[in-house]
């Protein structure tokens, strides 16, 4: 894959929908189970925060990630550890909000936001 190192840190719902489809980056959903079972990116990968840095290890070096979250705040400080480890990481800036908002599609069909 060729490398991402010229995008800024956050990224759009769009570049992110972008990016994800033409399989350039792994998405990865660090929010609790009920937020996850409530509505999500199709094709994500679900991690929560506590668990990351212990799935660390098991993810690609190589490849770019992009985290989100409900409104991206947990996501980023999840992008700012992870780059500090190496990793080329994003953040989908405004989370699953800004993706609904944006009017990108989540699963299930009926999907929703989950309140915190």
């Amino acid at each position: 894959m060729a490398a991402l190192d010229h995008l800024q840190e956050d990224l759009s719902p769009e570049e992110v929908r972008s990016l994800h489809a033409d399989g350039s980056v792994e998405l990865i959903d660090v929010r609790e189970p009920y937020e996850h079972d409530a509505g999500r990116i199709d094709g994500a990968r679900h991690i929560e925060i506590p668990a990351l840095t212990a799935a660390a290890a098991e993810l690609d070096r190589e490849r770019p990630i992009v985290f989100y979250c409900r409104s991206g705040h947990r996501s980023a400080m999840a992008t700012q550890a992870f780059r500090a480890s190496g990793f080329q990481a994003f953040n989908l800036t405004g989370g699953l909000v800004a993706w609904v908002a944006a009017g990108l599609p989540i699963v299930p069909e009926d999907g929703t936001v989950a309140d915190h």
